[in-house]
């Protein structure tokens, strides 16, 4: 039986690509999820289609930079569900802008939901996973973060952030029994992906990379569901690269 099985996890920006496989590996190890993404409509047709198949899923329409937001949806979590268990900070928004053409609203937006939105999101389960003594974070960076990207500045400045948020924080819970771990993805198929300013098609990019193929949603959401288990109980602060062999580390 899987260690997830009756956890409580929350997955941002899980309408679509890696929230959504993420959601979708919980609910079927076991674990009730709650979806939340800006798109409320797909964040809802996500939680039927597994409600459907015989798990347990809520769906918010949370925007992560926005506190009242967050706090409303974690009411209804613990409303349905219980105590939150699962953190997975997966919303994020891309950014392809030459340096120079970045403005300060720009920098603060991607910042906003990058970044301010590990705090606040955190911040609010938090409480939850002290009492039980027990939790999980898992943070989305980015390898971005790691390699450096022409026109990304801003987003591979506030995946950047996303690294040492995690470090930092795991540091500070470790001897309270909630790890906090992050996953960078490389370059993973994705409807955001897709909709991106990106320099040549997704299969003219994933061919110059080492496995000739781009990433999965579900194989983001392996490594997540991973961390979230009794078995990945003595890891914390770890980034879990999984990027078909883009950036070693």
């Amino acid at each position: 039986m899987s260690s997830l099985v009756g956890k409580v996890a929350v997955v941002t920006g899980a309408a679509s690509g890696i929230g959504l496989a993420t959601a979708q590996r919980f609910a079927k190890e076991g674990a009730k999820v709650a979806i939340w993404d800006l798109n409320e409509a797909g964040a809802q047709a996500a939680a039927a289609e597994l409600t459907r198949a015989g798990h347990q899923a809520i769906a918010s329409r949370v925007d992560v930079s926005k506190r009242a937001d967050i706090d409303a949806a974690v009411a209804a979590v613990r409303a349905r569900f219980g105590p939150v268990n699962i953190l997975v900070n997966n919303a994020g928004i891309p950014a392809f802008t030459p340096f120079m053409e970045i403005t300060e609203e720009l920098w603060d937006r991607v910042m906003s939901v990058n970044l301010k939105s590990m705090l606040i999101c955190t911040q609010a389960v938090l409480p939850d996973m002290l009492a039980a003594k027990w939790g999980r974070i898992i943070n989305v960076s980015s390898s971005s973060a790691q390699t450096g990207s022409a026109r990304m500045v801003h987003y591979a400045a506030s995946k950047g952030g996303v690294i040492g948020f995690t470090k930092a924080l795991a540091q500070e819970l470790a001897a309270a029994g909630i790890t906090v771990n992050n996953v960078p993805p490389g370059f993973v198929d994705t409807p955001m992906l897709r909709a991106g300013d990106l320099p040549a098609s997704v299969e003219k990019i994933a061919a110059a990379s080492p496995m000739k193929r781009p990433g999965r949603p579900e194989d983001m959401a392996a490594a997540i569901a991973f961390l979230a288990t009794e078995d990945a109980g003595y890891i914390t602060g770890h980034t879990l690269s999984v990027n078909g062999g883009r950036y070693s580390n």
